[in-house]
């Protein structure tokens, strides 16, 4: 039996069959563990096709369970990478929305000043108070709040078509029986035939504490750099995935400059943060550098979506193991990316800490796998 020995989320990208939301995952997952779902607001963003703004930043309708003591279960979310399962002409479901706004500060406040149980003639009215105006409906069904200048603040939209079937199951942090626990959010999710997207994925998050040092994430951007395209191949990465991506040449260059190993973490992530990372890469270092309040993670965004817990497991166990490698080795030295080759895989996985059963499992993979 595979056993972690980190702490670990998974983020898995679910679609909801023809009739059924996210909503409907989190009420089931809510009554298999005596808990309580709470609606949520939940922040997305897409590529933008206005001048100046790459991104279009909105928040979205999710569904929190959380046990009678208030912790968290499991969250069920919108993602907007997951498109092509969807009928964009079907008419919006009745009661689901989003907000937008072009600035991510107005939307912060909104988590924060808001009730996203309100529908969503009323939601930004607390919104509209705060600058002395009144939210206005357009004939459309758009509700629209600006200051007293007439810039806009938010809009609250009808969601499109179907885009309440798009459901990304969050885990809470596990640091232990992640099998078991993983299973029983999955097994809810079968049985109510949900399925993986097109574009589905699924993303693990590692504690990035033991990481924070700079030998150790040198190690870690020259091991991703040289079997991160290998990797892809042995875990059977979907080619129809969203938002992958090789880091900048400029992180690999900077991280073997000489005397990045000798800097002290907070020296080290003060030279990282000039560049500009992006999470929506293969291996997400951003949050090491830029961390967002209880989110100090390693994300691992290659994984293919899958229904049960076992793989997932096998997956988290050999990155764990990769994390540990760069962590035992005093200098991993930079070299170009790797080619497949099946003899270079197996010497890969070979020195990597892992238990004889996830060796196994990855060897086998390794000689199954097909270009």
């Amino acid at each position: 039996m595979s056993k972690l020995n980190w702490k670990i989320g998974c983020e898995i990208e679910l679609l909801a069959p023809k009739g059924l939301s996210r909503k409907d995952l989190a009420d089931s997952i809510a009554q298999a563990n005596n808990g309580i779902v709470r609606r949520i607001f939940y922040p997305q963003s897409e590529p933008s096709k206005v001048p100046g703004k790459p991104l279009f930043h909105n928040l979205t309708l999710g569904f929190e369970v959380i046990d009678q003591q208030g912790n968290l279960i499991a969250k069920c979310v919108d993602d907007l990478t997951i498109q092509d399962d969807l009928n964009k002409s079907q008419l919006p479901t009745p009661g689901w929305y989003r907000i937008v706004s072009d600035d991510t500060r107005f939307l912060e406040l909104i988590i924060r000043q808001t009730n996203a149980e309100k529908t969503k003639a009323e939601v930004l009215n607390p919104i509209a108070d705060l600058f002395g105006t009144c939210a206005e409906e357009s004939a459309e069904g758009m509700v629209r709040v600006a200051d007293n200048t007439g810039l806009p603040i938010a809009i609250a939209a009808p969601l499109p078509g179907e885009r309440e079937r798009p459901c990304e199951l969050i885990s809470p942090p596990i640091d232990t029986n992640h099998l078991e626990k993983l299973e029983v959010l999955l097994r809810t999710a079968r049985l109510l035939g949900f399925t993986a997207p097109v574009e589905g994925a699924t993303h693990i998050h590692f504690d990035a504490l033991p990481l924070c040092s700079a030998n150790v994430f040198a190690n870690l951007v020259n091991i991703f750099h040289a079997h991160g395209e290998n990797l892809k191949r042995l875990v059977g990465t979907n080619p129809k995935c969203r938002r992958l991506g090789s880091w900048d040449i400029t992180l690999l260059k900077l991280v073997n400059e000489s005397g990045f190993r000798e800097l002290t973490w907070e020296q080290a992530k003060t030279r990282i943060a000039k560049l500009e990372l992006t999470k929506y890469c293969n291996f997400n270092l951003k949050n090491l550098i830029h961390p967002i309040p209880n989110k100090l993670t390693f994300e691992a965004r290659i994984f293919p979506v899958w229904l049960d817990s076992q793989p997932i497991v096998e997956a988290a166990a050999l990155c764990e193991a990769i994390l540990r490698y760069a962590m035992s080795e005093l200098q991993i030295s930079p070299i170009a990316s790797l080619e497949w080759k099946l003899e270079s895989v197996r010497d890969f996985l070979q020195i990597l800490p892992m238990s004889e059963d996830i060796h196994n499992v990855w060897l086998s993979r390794a000689a199954n796998s097909i270009k």
